[in-house]
């Protein structure tokens, strides 16, 4: 059975080669190659290899911790171990912030994809137009009133 971290990045390998058709190794030696033959690819592995990363450092962070809970006696938590948590959950934080761009990546209907305006399911006379009226308000009509105590 995969652990947590396994599976999310087996998971983004998986939708990383459905996505270019060919395996992540592959794909990562066609971009060294040739970087700006497919500049969408170059960023989806830039950033797959910052995921990488920070997987591998929280599961450094996650090996320390358990380490230090093993040497802990009772059940009250000093210092060191609270700030190795305090690192765990930071780096579950930026490797989760870095699985959702990559995600971003890949879905090629996500917001903000097909151009400015652009919303999913609306037709492309609705985009065309603006979201906010732009012509001037009416203003409803005044009675002309006295205020207390002016002088006409």
């Amino acid at each position: 059975m995969l652990d947590a971290s396994e599976d999310v990045m087996s998971v983004i390998t998986e939708r990383i080669e459905a996505r270019f058709q060919m395996p992540l190794a592959d794909l990562r030696r066609a971009v060294e190659t040739a970087p700006q033959a497919n500049p969408e690819a170059t960023t989806v592995v830039h950033w797959f290899g910052l995921l990488a990363e920070t997987q591998s450092a929280l599961d450094a962070a996650e090996d320390t911790l358990v380490e230090a809970l093993g040497t802990q006696p009772g059940d009250v938590l000093d210092d060191p171990v609270m700030e190795l948590a305090h690192q765990v959950n930071v780096a579950v934080a930026i490797r989760d912030g870095r699985a959702m761009v990559v995600k971003y990546l890949l879905d090629p209907e996500a917001p903000g994809k097909r151009g400015p305006g652009a919303w999913r399911g609306a037709p492309p006379e609705a985009r065309r137009g603006p979201a906010l009226p732009t012509s001037a308000p009416s203003l409803p009509g005044t009675r002309a009133t006295t205020m207390r105590g002016a002088t006409r």
